[in-house]
């Protein structure tokens, strides 16, 4: 079914316009192929880029955050080396040191506090009191600090909830705290020199920061805690969720995942000193080339090279099949008959081959045409002689005479027997017009043929005929063995004495059938024998019917092949053998 479908898909067109829908369907494959090629390439470098762009963000970013800290952390030194280690908190006071470096860092500083090892508040600015009944100590971070002298320690963003100040009640701060050494008397104690930053300052730095259209920045701590967010508010609220777990095993770099079904460009930058990990998320629809104005424009480039390759391709197609419309049209004449017809040769060397190879072919149908009716001619013929000789008026006449003699001498049987090998011979000799018959049929006839010759020379010769039982219904040429046999008795046995002897045997051998003709009689020479085959003229004698043996192997040849035919051994005074080989086939008539 699907081979009618696609024939008959196939025959509805032209070769023009097949050429023309391969060629412009083959081209848009091309141009589909370098387009998703080429927009595979563009979204890579695209991509690739968009990381670049993103990854220098992260880092301005990340050196304004960490230009942001170092200033909170040279605030904290300040206070620390310049103030607290300096005084004597048993007979001097810090307020106005703290008071100072407050009112210059008031931007982004919220509340300086210096706190005993006890938790009690020794200095604030601008806050006076902590909440009563709130205990520092029992803060996490106060004792984290205490434990980790050396390091500074930053919480995450939360309400102010230490002092007791209605104007600083609500503020969202991030708080330093760090362990000092404090000296009262002769008299050092550890104490916490806390810093609230205004968390405010450094939304600022990072908020109105995108990452293409769709792309933004968040911050967390090293333990996975949201230090800030641009959706801050609604993470807060539960209503939007961020990859805060993945983000917590990320190290610097860049990263591909999928959060929530959606794919996402991540890239990380850690924060000095801190632990804080800048992430920025870019959607992958953001860094690809998915928008539809590229879409558009892709569409269109696309629309306008299959356009230039649709006017490519007519004109290809019109000069590739212009020269085989000529060849057709001369094709076409010569199917109509008219070999004479002139064979348009034109166009690439292809054509141009074709077009001679139809005209040589055109040549050689005439030639094979002649050579056809030649070989018909021929057969016609010989098949014309070879009847013709059956009716020898000298063989017909003599036999009659036999018969006429042995009525008058009352040798009734024996007239029977001739009569009736005569009528056997001559219904084989017609067999209903067919020219191949079994070989029982073809050894029947030489049978009656040598008995009537045998009664006419009066027991002059003997005579054999052998043949192996599956032999007998292979197809034999009519009329082949009695040509031979006449020529041995006419040729052979003239001038025997009543010991003469014919042999006549047929066999297989292999895929062959085989004949042998052979004879007691006086044999010929090399030439005699070369000459039997190559005559133009068929021999003659006075007795003999003018067939011939190149008559013979002429027919054999004709219906068999030139691998066919016959092969003759002789001797002077040692008689002749005639081999006749055909192809061993079963039927009683094989097809010319």
């Amino acid at each position: 079914m699907k081979r009618k479908l696609k024939d008959g898909w196939l025959n509805r067109f032209s070769i023009r316009t097949t050429i023309y829908v391969y060629f412009t369907v083959s081209a848009l494959l091309a141009i589909m192929l370098i387009g998703v090629s080429l927009y595979g390439r563009l979204n890579s470098q695209m991509s690739a880029t968009i990381q670049k762009e993103n990854q220098a963000l992260l880092t301005q970013v990340n050196r304004s955050v960490d230009s942001y800290l170092r200033t909170i952390m040279k605030l904290s030194d300040s206070l620390y080396y310049g103030v607290i280690k300096n005084a004597d908190l048993s007979a001097e006071s810090v307020n106005n040191e703290f008071t100072l470096l407050y009112g210059n860092n008031k931007d982004y500083i919220s509340n300086i506090a210096l706190l005993s090892r006890d938790g009690e508040l020794l200095e604030a600015v601008p806050a006076a009191r902590l909440k009563p009944g709130f205990s520092v100590k029992e803060e996490p971070w106060f004792e984290n600090t205490l434990n980790r002298m050396d390091n500074l320690h930053f919480t995450t963003p939360h309400v102010q909830y230490l002092f007791d100040s209605s104007e600083y009640q609500y503020r969202w701060v991030i708080s330093l705290s760090r362990a000092v050494e404090i000296t009262r008397g002769t008299s050092t104690e550890q104490g916490v020199l806390l810093i609230d930053i205004t968390y405010g300052s450094l939304k600022q730095l990072l908020d109105n920061i995108t990452l293409g259209d769709t792309g933004y920045l968040y911050m967390t701590s090293s333990n996975g805690e949201l230090i800030y967010h641009p959706q801050m508010q609604l993470v807060e609220a539960g209503q939007m969720e961020e990859n805060l777990q993945a983000a917590v095993s990320y190290r610097d770099g860049h990263y591909q995942e999928v959060y929530r079904g959606q794919k996402r460009d991540v890239t990380v930058k850690s924060v000095g000193y801190t632990g804080w990990k800048l992430i920025g998320v870019t959607p992958e629809s953001n860094i690809s080339l998915n928008n539809l104005k590229t879409k558009l424009f892709i569409v269109f480039l696309i629309a306008f090279v299959l356009f230039i390759l649709v006017l490519i391709n007519a004109y290809i197609s019109n000069r590739i099949t212009g020269p085989i419309k000529k060849l057709e049209k001369s094709v076409n004449a010569l199917e109509a008959g008219d070999l004479e017809t002139e064979v348009s040769i034109g166009g690439s060397y292809e054509i141009q081959h074709l077009g001679r190879s139809i005209r040589d072919m055109a040549k050689r149908i005439q030639t094979l045409m002649q050579d056809i009716v030649a070989e018909h001619e021929s057969k016609r013929r010989s098949e014309f002689d070879t009847l013709q000789s059956q009716i020898n008026p000298h063989f017909l006449y003599n036999t009659l005479d036999i018969i006429v003699w042995m009525i008058e001498n009352g040798q009734k049987q024996e007239a029977v027997k001739v009569v009736t090998a005569l009528a056997r011979f001559f219904r084989i000799s017609l067999s209903k017009g067919k020219s191949i018959i079994p070989v029982r049929d073809e050894l029947e006839h030489v049978r009656n043929y040598l008995m009537i010759q045998q009664m006419r020379f009066k027991d002059k010769f003997s005579y054999e005929i052998q043949a192996e039982p599956e032999v007998l219904s292979l197809s034999s040429l009519k009329l082949m063995l009695q040509p031979l046999v006449e020529n041995a008795i006419y040729h052979g046995m003239e001038f025997m004495d009543g010991d003469g002897l014919i042999q006549v045997r047929a066999y297989k051998k292999e895929d062959s059938l085989w004949f042998e003709v052979r004879d007691n009689g006086l044999g010929m020479t090399e030439e005699q024998v070369s000459s039997l085959l190559t005559k133009d003229m068929p021999v003659h004698s006075r007795h003999g019917s003018g067939i011939g043996v190149k008559n013979v192997n002429e027919r054999i040849r004709l219906y068999f092949g030139e691998d066919y035919g016959l092969t003759i051994q002789s001797e002077p005074d040692e008689g002749t053998a005639i081999l006749i080989h055909l192809p061993a086939v079963s039927g009683e008539e094989k097809p010319l």
